[in-house]
């Protein structure tokens, strides 16, 4: 799936790495001056909808992080009935990426942010997707009932409306699941 974003990002998101921060200087803070729809150059665009992306590097505290972003960008479009489900999914998404994608396909040389998340607001629905080098399709692990792992992608299919995956170019594939706005039938 290919989403086309033709909105302007209301969110200030992501977190830098050492070298980016050496490099080009400190994010700036949230409560920074951003565009707003009064701007010239916005004029003639559809009105400001959502669109943020966090850089993963790929460790293991990546699934909390990306609950964090998540959470916090719901609750800065006001969509906080969204965040429990929308944190489950992504936390269930980045997991799959760190613990399957990057150990099949280690970076060379190596990258500071290896995996991309990124939330795209729609008119009904929000989509959630995690950008990862493997080209190796997601799927449930080899977990038998007794397990307890192996069941992301059970949870992500029962908390979304569809979901999905893609490959992406130059490499790599993109896994997607999208999430109905509280109080939309």
């Amino acid at each position: 799936m290919t989403i086309h974003v033709s909105t302007i990002s209301t969110t200030t998101a992501g977190h830098g790495s050492r070298r980016a921060i050496q490099r080009f200087g400190a994010k700036p803070l949230p409560d920074s001056p951003r565009a707003t729809p009064q701007d010239p150059f916005l004029e003639g665009l559809p009105p400001l909808g959502g669109f943020a992306a966090c850089g993963l590097d790929g460790s293991l505290r990546n699934p909390c992080q990306a609950r964090r972003f998540a959470a916090h960008t719901l609750h800065s479009w006001e969509l906080p009935l969204l965040v429990a489900d929308m944190t489950l999914v992504v936390s269930e998404l980045v997991t799959g990426a760190v613990r399957h994608a990057l150990a099949a396909e280690p970076q060379e040389p190596p990258v500071d942010y290896p995996l991309w998340l990124g939330l795209v607001r729609h008119p009904g629905h929000v989509v959630c997707s995690v950008a990862d080098p493997s080209p190796e399709p997601p799927g449930r692990s080899d977990a038998d009932s007794a397990d307890l792992g192996g069941f992301g992608l059970e949870l992500v299919g029962a908390l979304s409306e569809s979901w999905s995956w893609s490959l992406t170019e130059p490499r790599g594939k993109t896994v997607w699941a999208s999430l109905a706005l509280p109080g939309r039938d």
